[in-house]
């Protein structure tokens, strides 16, 4: 199967963690896209959705579901998202599609992670994918030297030829050639350092379940 069709798949075998009567929190991404395509022919079963950013908004709303902000709901039964890297215990890095802050806080507020991806999202441990980083823009170049001491190399993301602005009006450094060993520790210490809104690493909110697509079909992983 293609990677496009593993995406489908994952996102179809999504909705079984879709509890009629609840509000479903819902990531971004292609794969996320494909949940939300599977998650309308199931509309009619659930209040609408919370979303972590304004391109699943836009999709969610255009397909006929209700969108709520977080701060209308208390708590999510359970929040469906993808990963750049997902490791064997569940922890990811996220970011890609520069969500990764509203991401983590939908992820907070929800009982249950639910990771939707490909094969190839797997990994032994985190650091291949450039890791994304939200941050504040005055300290982006002090958070370039400061990942250039733990051995990274970061770069500001860029959108036609400019700093890619976030919804939350902020920038992403991408920050590559690390290993992510210990990725509990890496992501409380780097949450702590001055201009960093959110970093990529989901080790505090990692996934509970993984829906992995594979040549043979969905593999479910639980951590």
């Amino acid at each position: 199967m293609t990677q496009d069709e593993l995406k489908a798949l994952v996102g179809q075998a999504a909705l079984q963690y879709v509890t009629p009567g609840e509000i479903v929190g819902v990531g971004t991404g292609s794969t996320v896209n494909k949940f939300i395509d599977a998650l309308a022919t199931m509309k009619d079963q659930i209040p609408g959705a919370v979303s972590s950013s304004v391109a699943s908004t836009a999709r969610l709303k255009a397909l006929g579901i209700p969108v709520f902000e977080a701060n209308e709901v208390t708590e999510l039964s359970v929040y469906i998202d993808g990963a750049d890297e997902i490791d064997a215990q569940g922890h990811m890095i996220k970011g890609g599609g520069a969500a990764l802050t509203r991401e983590k806080i939908v992820a907070a507020q929800s009982r249950r992670f639910v990771c939707i991806a490909d094969e190839s999202k797997m990994v032994k441990a985190l650091g291949a994918f450039p890791l994304p980083v939200e941050v504040i823009p005055m300290a982006s170049a002090r958070l370039i030297r400061q990942f250039a001491a733990l051995g990274g190399k970061a770069h500001l993301r860029l959108k036609d030829g400019a700093p890619l602005v976030t919804d939350n009006g902020q920038h992403i450094l991408d920050v590559t050639g690390l290993q992510i060993t210990d990725p509990l520790a890496f992501e409380s210490e780097v949450n702590q350092w001055p201009g960093v809104v959110t970093v990529g690493v989901f080790a505090h909110q990692k996934a509970s379940v993984c829906l992995l697509g594979t040549s043979s079909g969905v593999k479910t992983l639980t951590f």
